[in-house]
């Protein structure tokens, strides 16, 4: 009789007199007959992990799809701007102040005279950077933060609940208003670090959360069992499986975080110039939106673009890894 196929999860097999024990962490994988095994055999079993099922499932969606090109687009003229454009973001010409499309010149001219859509392809590396500097840094300390919190609990756990708290208090708006007009860097740093500042907490929750469910499993059990030690425990076997929810919050994430960069902008106390931001070119063409309104539309939609792709490309993640979504 064929052996039928079966899922394992957690399992320790021994064998032999007091011989050695194989601990089996294959939490989030499942077993799927493979033909083609050696002859008297039997047919294998090929273990196939979450990670594989969502790869499978974001490339059958067309909202990823869409969403990863838009976003390859924007890295590729982040990292090289002059690859379409060949003028300079800060060459500018008073008299061509506030025109219109002109051969060369697909998007007009600002206030100042300078080419938009050179402003508008520059100014993507400013967001770019910014939002995955800033996605990065949330994520990682975030992680770490909460990822402890939940393992150890505890005293610990009860702290970083009341921090976590009081972080959330502040409205980052004006946290922003407040510590950055005390800067007087002109880099994106302090725009980075403000943004990592004010959002670790959510990503400290969703990991605690996740931490705390994942060491409840019967394969942390055995593997704490066995004498595993704690930092094996945690990298080992929770932290892979607890990963998937901080991937999607901080896909989701970095698109509010390049829209919170240009809000800062906007209002004066993010980048300033001679910085090339969609939110500075933005500002100084609100008050010429009837006169000109190439100088708003073109950064504007590329904001809004920016962010709708990051946003879309976090949601298709997200039903990628949840179990529940399939």
């Amino acid at each position: 009789m064929p052996e039928q196929p079966y899922e394992q999860e957690g399992a320790i097999a021994g064998t032999g007199m007091g011989g050695a024990m194989d601990l089996a962490t294959a939490e989030g994988e499942t077993l799927e007959r493979t033909p083609g095994g050696p002859e008297g055999t039997g047919p294998q079993q090929k273990p196939r992990s979450l990670w594989s099922d969502a790869w499978r499932d974001l490339r059958r969606n067309p909202v990823f799809i869409i969403s990863a090109v838009v976003i390859l687009f924007l890295v590729f003229i982040s990292l090289w701007p002059s690859a379409i454009t060949w003028m300079s973001p800060l060459k500018c010409d008073l008299a061509k102040a506030q025109e219109g499309s002109q051969p060369g010149h697909p998007f007009g001219f600002d206030g100042q005279g300078c080419d938009v859509y050179t402003r508008t392809v520059y100014g993507t590396r400013t967001s770019v950077t910014v939002g995955v500097c800033a996605t990065l840094g949330v994520a990682l300390l975030g992680s770490v933060l909460g990822g402890l919190a939940g393992f150890f609990g505890g005293v610990s756990d009860s702290f970083l609940s009341r921090i976590t708290d009081i972080f959330f208090a502040i409205p980052v708006v004006l946290g922003g208003l407040v510590l950055l007009s005390v800067v007087t860097s002109n880099t994106v740093w302090p725009v980075v670090g403000f943004i990592v500042l004010l959002g670790w907490p959510q990503i400290a929750r969703i990991a605690r959360g996740s931490v705390i469910t994942a060491k409840q499993n019967d394969y942390v059990q055995a593997a704490r069992s066995l004498g595993a030690s704690n930092s094996r425990i945690l990298l080992r076997h929770i932290a892979p499986n607890a990963v998937a929810p901080v991937i999607v919050v901080a896909t989701i994430a970095l698109g509010t975080y390049i829209a919170l960069e240009a809000t800062l902008s906007f209002l004066g106390v993010g980048l300033k110039p001679p910085n090339v931001s969609w939110g500075i070119d933005i500002s100084a063409a609100s008050p010429y939106i009837r006169n000109a309104p190439h100088m708003l539309l073109w950064p504007a939609g590329a904001l809004a673009v920016t962010v709708l792709a990051f946003i879309m490309l976090g949601d298709a993640v997200r039903d990628a890894l949840d179990p529940k979504l399939r």
